[in-house]
């Protein structure tokens, strides 16, 4: 079994479920695709470009299908969802499409595959969370994980196609995710990255859809647990344990839990915080839940109970009828916050959201793609002055790893989320570091331990 993983962390995370699964049941993990009898796309469709890469992956797989004659290739994730049986007649080379809430019956719809048949589960849940699977960690460095608590979005920006591909926000037992974190911890691990398509909107009462608060009962609400509780349930779990957390709706993001983050050592004093645009009305026709001013309010409100703390951004550039003066208030409002850094793209349409059913995609790709540099050239210029700001500090860096460019060299992040290259010295995975911070670019920091 070969699987490659496309997109967000969730992606990620989700492959480790799937091995998890599959390994009960005989299948072995290979690293080479030469060797495997049945590989996996586990794939991403909020862009046409990673659902473009998916079916370039798919034709070259031809050659090794004309090899052997055991191969079996199936689609997972948003795109499996998206498609559903439409990819089995696009795609001939593909045998096995499945939902991100059909995992579980996986090995029942490998049985239908290995006797012939093309098999297709794209059924979305009310109920799943994947709670109760233990993940295998995939391409681990045994000292950073992935931990899922929370499926699905309710949110209906109208760009997207996660709410259609993930169904319904629902929340994990709390429970179950100390449990994981606890035994990774046990395992080695020192950090560990709190998943879901809204993390910040977790909220356990029992199961099921999310609903509004206020309608719970009195009984649910005295045992339910929110984000900001959860944070302090996995953080008492051990001092050592590091604590991040993605992706977060600025709506959600409440002085609780900004105010749980200041409260903790390890928990990481750094928010990804998608805008996606610096346009009030952009932002209205986007179904974002806030404008400009809100989240400028936000931000200050995070920098003045975290001071310092590191704080990314997406930003969808030329959204359905963006004007250069939308345009030039998403640069104004990069200029007022001087984000860490970000995760920056052009607008791009998916087929039945509500901008495909409702707007024009009417800003040309020149000027798409015009707009997007400057994005990103005043997000390298405000990296590089972030980054400056903290030469001559001393910062604690969990290791990671060795660096790429020199074994000489390991690496690790600060607190904001920042890499930091430093001398190896006599350090190894998993040892936090005090290092002192001698020179930076725009992406990394440089350091000696001290």
């Amino acid at each position: 079994m070969y699987i490659e993983s496309y997109g967000c962390a969730m992606n990620f995370s989700d492959s480790e479920i799937i091995a998890s699964i599959l390994s009960k049941v005989g299948y072995i993990q290979t690293s080479d695709i030469t060797n495997a009898d049945l590989i996996f796309l586990n794939t991403c469709s909020i862009r046409d470009k990673a659902e473009q890469t998916i079916r370039s992956r798919i034709k070259s797989f031809k050659n090794l299908k004309s090899k052997n004659s055991k191969l079996k290739i199936g689609v997972l994730g948003c795109m499996a969802e998206r498609l559903k049986n439409k990819f089995l007649e696009e795609e001939k080379l593909v045998d096995l499409v499945v939902g991100p809430d059909a995992y579980k019956d996986l090995p029942e719809l490998l049985k239908s595959v290995n006797s012939g048949e093309r098999a297709v589960n794209v059924e979305l849940s009310l109920e799943e969370t994947y709670g109760d699977i233990s993940p295998v960690r995939l391409n681990s460095n045994n000292v950073t994980a992935f931990v899922s608590i929370m499926r699905g979005c309710d949110n209906m920006c109208t760009f997207c196609v996660v709410p259609f591909t993930r169904g319904r926000e629902r929340s994990r037992d709390p429970e179950t995710i100390v449990q994981e974190i606890t035994k990774l911890y046990n395992d080695g691990y020192r950090e560990v990255t709190l998943l879901g398509q809204n993390v910040d909107s977790y909220l356990w009462y029992g199961g099921g859809p999310k609903i509004d608060f206020n309608k719970l009962s009195e009984i649910k609400k005295a045992s339910s647990v929110n984000f900001s509780q959860l944070l302090k349930k996995v953080a008492k779990i051990n001092s050592n344990m590091r604590i991040r957390f993605s992706t977060s709706h600025p709506k959600d993001i409440t002085d609780e839990v900004i105010n749980t983050i200041s409260k903790f050592e390890n928990i990481c004093n750094y928010i990804h915080l998608p805008v996606q645009s610096g346009s009030s009305r952009i932002l209205k026709l986007m179904n974002r839940g806030y404008n400009r001013d809100w989240y400028i309010n936000r931000i200050n409100k995070i920098r003045e109970i975290i001071p310092n703390c590191g704080i990314s951004h997406d930003i969808i550039s030329s959204f359905c009828t963006e004007s250069e003066k939308d345009h030039n208030d998403t640069l104004s409002l990069m200029e007022e916050v001087k984000f860490d850094y970000g995760y920056m793209f052009k607008y791009s349409e998916r087929p039945n959201t509500k901008a495909a059913r409702k707007f024009k995609d009417d800003v040309s790709e020149n000027v798409k793609s015009r707009r997007l540099s400057e994005i990103i050239e005043k997000q390298r210029i405000h990296s590089l002055i972030k980054n400056r700001e903290k030469v001559g500090n001393t910062y604690k860096v969990l290791v990671e790893g060795k660096s790429k460019k020199s074994n000489d060299f390991l690496y690790g992040r600060t607190t904001h989320n920042l890499v930091t290259i430093f001398p190896k010295k006599k350090f190894s995975p998993g040892d936090y570091v005090k290092i002192k911070i001698k020179d930076c670019n725009s992406a990394t920091l440089f350091g000696e331990s001290i």
